[in-house]
């Protein structure tokens, strides 16, 4: 028996034994046909001379968990953020139901929450059915096309420029930088989701991006086309976005009475006195007989000409029967700076609304009513964006005489150009200048002292309003370049001068006149050929 016993042990030892050989077999197989090849049968596994076995899948599985944790946490914040946003429609609906007036301008039916945040989803899709986005729409001209503009990375290609801005820049306004900056994001973010991930590339990231083409259409929204790389050398990733624009919603209703709302015009001067009389006949139609609550503070520089500008005061005084203005005399070097601040410092009265103005600007009452509504004490600024006249001898060189000066200040094309680097015209309440600290007083001359004034409420928290206006003209007037300049001055104030002179197409007609005659010459000769 114990025999039997012996022998039946040492076959279960060999059975188990060959059991156990037989196992590591199969493992060491099994880990040979899954261990990668190269690197096109890699899927994101690690490499042969990487991490092997247990560890280095662990870490890759460790790879894809983290990318998927950052996805879903990217969702639940775009859930969150439209949550919030849903969730003060529903607030401010819910408000519109004691104020039924307010919900008109949401444009949405008045409703519990859940259909509102419903109604509010289908708008914001209709909005993009609604956009040239899948099919394009018939339009009457070709000026009627909603063009693009194409940006990279560092730059924005546009076609709307002005005068300020280039036909190729960086984006230097906050809104729009961040404005595309997330339209990147939010493609890469997408790229990058499980449903658009390939396993076998490496994430998607803004380094990524060749270039984008967005445009704006005011009435429904912002559509972006985004192109990527490929995981191919000729293969490319094309996204297609939509910011679609929500309903209008009502913010605010009032009442404005500006029958009591003075302003005191500023006018810095140093001789001139032909443009100040220029400037009071203006003055006395739109301010005196058309408006009536306006005060004028001139600041005159030396003596020269003093007498003869306070001749051109008294006389509107008395053939006007108007008193509302204070002349100041001030010695030393002409500096509109110090003669602004100066005659805004001076004023006694209570808090009063400031337009500072030059000799040579005409502005008609319309203006006037633009400035005070444009304005709130502690709260709004207003810097118009003025419309600048061209020579007139050059616009009206082939009439037979120039108009009158009021027939000239048309808005067009041909007549002149928004001169939206300018910004000396303002209007703003007395205590927001005194608040602000005024002028910077060591910038001497013309200029300058503008732009610093303007710099500062831009880093306050009033609000700067800047918007072209129909009643404010920059009058032409020549420009001189002195010899005293240097060359690289002197070729600055020359283009100066050529961008105030006339239209592009004006003055190269100009540059061409000697062809355009000579084509006349001959064109007259054949027709004189002809008759005899």
């Amino acid at each position: 028996v114990m025999m039997v016993r012996r022998g039946l042990l040492a076959w279960v030892s060999r059975v188990v034994l060959l059991l156990v050989l037989l196992c590591c077999a199969v493992s060491v197989l099994y880990m040979l046909a899954c261990t990668p090849k190269g690197d096109e049968e890699q899927l994101g596994l690690p490499r042969a001379n990487g991490p092997t076995g247990k560890e280095g899948y662990q870490a890759a599985l460790q790879e894809w968990e983290e990318q998927h944790r950052n996805y879903i946490s990217s969702l639940k914040r775009q859930i969150a953020q439209l949550k919030e946003e849903l969730q003060e429609r529903s607030e401010r609906l819910k408000n519109a139901q004691y104020h039924p007036s307010d919900a008109v301008g949401l444009g949405l039916e008045q409703g519990p929450p859940e259909k509102t945040q419903a109604d509010l989803l289908a708008f914001l899709h209709s909005q993009v059915d609604k956009a040239e986005v899948h099919t394009g729409v018939k339009l009457a001209t070709e000026y009627a096309a909603v063009p693009f503009d194409s940006f990279t990375l560092q730059k924005v290609y546009q076609l709307e420029t002005g005068l300020t801005r280039h036909p190729e820049e960086k984006p230097v306004r906050k809104d729009k930088r961040d404005e595309l900056v997330e339209a990147i994001e939010s493609a890469v973010e997408t790229l990058n989701g499980p449903a658009d991930r390939s396993p076998s590339r490496r994430p998607y990231s803004a380094s990524d991006f060749i270039e984008g083409i967005y445009r704006t259409e005011r009435d429904k929204g912002t559509l972006y086309e985004l192109t990527f790389k490929g995981e191919q050398k000729h293969e490319f990733r094309r996204l297609v976005l939509f910011r679609p624009f929500g309903p209008i919603m009502k913010v605010k209703q009032e009442k404005l009475n500006m029958a009591n709302t003075l302003i005191n015009v500023i006018v810095p001067l140093a001789k001139r006195a032909d443009k100040f009389r220029q400037f009071m006949q203006n003055f006395r139609e739109m301010c005196i007989q058309q408006d009536g609550r306006i005060h004028l503070t001139v600041v005159y520089f030396g003596k020269e000409e003093m007498n003869e500008v306070k001749g051109i005061l008294e006389n509107t005084s008395k053939a006007a029967n108007f008193r509302n203005f204070t002349f100041i005399q001030l010695n030393g070097e002409f500096s509109r700076g110090k003669g602004l601040d100066v005659g805004a410092r001076f004023w006694k009265g209570s808090n009063v609304l400031l337009f500072f103005c030059d000799v040579d600007i005409y502005f008609t009452s319309e203006f006037l009513n633009t400035c005070r509504l444009n304005t709130q004490p502690g709260k709004k600024v207003f810097y118009p964006v003025l419309f600048s006249q061209y020579n007139p001898g050059i616009i009206y060189g082939h009439h037979d005489a120039v108009p009158p000066l009021e027939q000239q200040l048309v808005i067009k094309k041909e007549t002149g150009f928004w001169r939206d680097f300018g910004f000396g015209m303002t209007c703003q309440y007395r205590s927001d200048f005194l608040n602000i600290g005024g002028f910077d007083l060591d910038i001497k001359g013309w200029g300058g002292e503008d732009v610093h004034l303007y710099r500062k409420y831009l880093h306050s928290n009033l609000i700067v309003v800047r918007t072209p206006v129909r009643g404010l003209f920059h009058l032409w007037h020549e420009k001189h370049c002195v010899d005293e300049l240097t060359p690289e001055q002197y070729k600055m104030c020359m283009q100066s001068k050529a961008m105030n002179e006339a239209s592009h197409g004006q003055l190269g007609m100009l540059v061409f006149r000697h062809e355009i005659e000579a084509h006349l010459r001959k064109q007259k000769q054949k027709t004189s050929s002809k008759k005899t």
